[in-house]
């Protein structure tokens, strides 16, 4: 998957933006929610955060404190560090955090959890407890699909097709599958939870 994300880089935000591949798509009270879940990030208590899997930093830069950005993606490393200025960059692998023991103070992640299997999810899940007594996971809402999961075909601007594994969430559903927490956003596009 690392070669599909260095593919996608350059255009990821363009599914946050509605723009490129994504601007004929028919999603109702998207701006507005993109817009309420930047301000659910941005009002997060500022504290050590380790954002895992950041991506282009869409969310990145707005998170407050001392920020470290870890993506096992180059070119995704290289966008975030464009608009995420308030971060250190690292990259690495997400099931093996290259941080020590309860080094952070939260670790935050967006559209990753979603995308591990079974087994994956319970790696990341330890690593993040290693490394933070809080977790924060932001990812796509269940109102906005018919199913569970999938195995979703992704086309890129290049034309190139890959297969990409897909959960959605309701609030619930992830707060009781990170072992309990506290609902900051259940919305039709986006759900975010908290757990200690």
């Amino acid at each position: 998957m690392r070669v599909y994300y260095d593919r996608r880089a350059r255009e990821y935000d363009d599914w946050y933006r509605g723009t490129g591949l994504f601007a004929g798509r028919d999603r109702p009270g998207w701006d507005e929610e993109v817009a309420h879940l930047i301000d659910v990030v941005a009002s997060l208590p500022p504290v050590r955060t380790l954002d895992v899997a950041c991506g282009t930093g869409f969310l990145t830069r707005h998170l407050r404190a001392a920020v470290v950005a870890l993506d096992q993606s180059e070119t995704m490393l290289e966008e975030a560090s464009r608009t995420a200025t308030n971060a250190t960059f690292v990259q690495g692998d997400a099931l093996e955090l290259p941080v020590p023991d309860q080094s952070f103070d939260r670790v935050f992640t967006a559209h990753f959890y979603g995308h591990l299997d079974g087994p994956d999810r319970e790696r990341f899940l330890a690593e993040a407890r290693r490394v933070a007594p809080e977790l924060v996971v932001v990812d796509s809402s269940r109102a906005s699909s018919e199913q569970d999961e999938a195995r979703q075909e992704r086309v890129l601007n290049d034309g190139s097709r890959w297969q990409v594994y897909k959960r959605w969430f309701s609030a619930e559903g992830l707060a009781a599958e990170l072992g309990g927490g506290e609902t900051l956003l259940a919305g039709r596009w986006f759900v975010a939870v908290r757990a200690a």
